[in-house]
């Protein structure tokens, strides 16, 4: 591990680009301690603790997922899920609607600049809607539990109404979104991986003190009195643990190889029939991404229900939506079933590598070219999807089952609960692909000038 930590460092512009990073993500950290004006952040965390009741709930799953910052009611309390619930919904009309489509396809470079705009367009305006409701929400409790907000604040009102209050929650935490969407979209642009997933991983990774702290006060190891963990819950926990982490490598890097054969080619006076070449159908091919998509989507409408849990709809609502809840999992497993072929079908295009191939002379043995291949490689695509997708949502539900037959506390199961791991695990791996494909091409722009200078002697 030392030997490849120096070899990184040896290539400037990747350690340019990991420093980059690291550098971001602190800010991003640094962010989630900075309360909204007006807001007494030890106040609210006591609040969100006492709410909370040690039950699974909404609201444990979105601070884990903000780092902590939603329960210290902090400028980044909403996080990047207004940006990835704009991405979702951009993502489905891109596929819903025909004019957008033939953009992106005549001229993909405008279409993705014009998709772009329009996702930070809809992200400042679910940000703005979030926290105006997140506002609301901070108000109605404050007057249960005195003392969360300024009441100097409170006081400026107009038609009864702390508008100051509102509009500096509003202005404030939107422009924390706006601000980790725009360290996401640097870190992906000018450093490694992926951004936004970076911003959600380094939130869940802050709160693993706590969780430890939680593991070790429930094992009650300075009494005799036993405590509400066990060794025996731990073990059972620790090897799903593993189980989760092993299922997850396994699943992101599994792949089907489809043989090709190449008619024969002449290149200079040699004849050729081309080597063992084959095409990679990822098991997962959108890896981690409906784990997020669905957590996300699942988010939105549940914490809108709670902030504004007034009403036997919406009572009902909260109640179903609550994680760990019959109709959670249920619908949960049906969005990483659907996210994970809908992600698939926009970025696997079996035309264009059939078309492709027959442009190459490459065939698939026993396939024809051209509609046959593309039927064949749709085929197996789909085949292939639907096992990587049941597998990905087991994985993602099975650490929660087990914390509830064992009766697990909700802070540990859903930090080691598949939701979280799913993402830390996945978005490692994919950090780390990038950080080898970086150190190839040096490796390779090496050698090439290493030739040039001796072909020049």
């Amino acid at each position: 591990m030392i030997e490849g930590i120096k070899q990184i460092l040896s290539v400037s512009e990747l350690k340019k680009k990991i420093f980059f990073t690291l550098m971001l993500l602190v800010v991003c950290r640094i962010g989630a301690f900075i309360p909204v004006p007006g807001i007494n952040g030890e106040a609210a965390v006591n609040v969100f603790k006492q709410m909370t009741g040690g039950g699974q709930n909404l609201f444990q799953l979105v601070d884990i997922f903000s780092g902590g910052a939603f329960s210290q009611m902090t400028i980044i309390a909403l996080g990047v899920m207004p940006y990835i619930t704009a991405s979702i919904i951009m993502q489905l009309l891109v596929a819903l609607v025909p004019s957008i489509q033939r953009e992106m396809r005549e001229n993909p470079e405008v279409g993705k600049k014009k998709l772009g705009k329009w996702t930070r367009l809809f992200t400042v305006a679910l940000a703005l809607f979030q926290a105006g409701i997140y506002a609301k929400y901070a108000f109605h409790v404050n007057l249960s539990h005195p003392g969360i907000i300024v009441h100097e604040i409170l006081n400026i009102q107009a038609f009864g109404v702390p508008w100051l209050f509102y509009l500096l929650t509003m202005i404030s935490m939107g422009t924390g979104t706006i601000f980790l969407m725009w360290i996401g979209e640097q870190i992906t642009e000018r450093g490694v991986g992926n951004g936004i997933s970076l911003i959600i991983t380094i939130g869940i990774l802050s709160s693993l003190p706590g969780t430890i702290g939680t593991i070790i006060r429930q094992l009650n190891l300075t009494s005799q009195e036993p405590g509400q963990l066990t060794f025996s819950s731990i073990i059972v926990l620790s090897s799903v643990f593993v189980m989760i982490i092993i299922g997850t490598i396994l699943m992101i890097q599994g792949q089907r190889k489809i043989p090709l054969q190449y008619a024969r080619r002449v290149v200079g006076r040699y004849e050729s029939q081309g080597g063992n070449a084959y095409i990679p159908l990822k098991i997962n091919y959108a890896g981690v991404i409906p784990v997020i998509f669905a957590s996300s989507l699942l988010m939105f409408p549940a914490t809108i229900s709670q902030f504004l849990g007034q009403g036997k709809f919406l009572t009902m609502m909260v109640s179903f939506l609550s994680p760990g809840s019959p109709v959670y999992t249920c619908v949960y497993v049906l969005l990483i079933l659907f996210f994970t072929y809908f992600w698939t079908a926009t970025q696997f295009h079996p035309e264009q590598i059939a078309s492709d191939m027959k442009k190459n002379g490459a065939f698939i043995p026993g396939i024809r070219q051209g509609r046959p291949t593309q039927q064949f490689l749709e085929s197996t695509m789909n085949r292939v999807t639907l096992a990587g997708a049941v597998f990905l949502a087991t994985i993602a539900v099975l650490p929660t089952l087990v914390g509830r037959i064992l009766g697990v506390d909700s802070t540990i199961s859903h930090f080691f609960g598949g939701t979280s791991l799913l993402i830390l695990v996945g978005v490692v791996l994919d950090t780390t692909k990038q950080i080898e494909s970086h150190l190839i091409t040096k490796r390779y722009d090496g050698f090439m000038k290493k030739g040039r200078v001796t072909s020049r002697t």
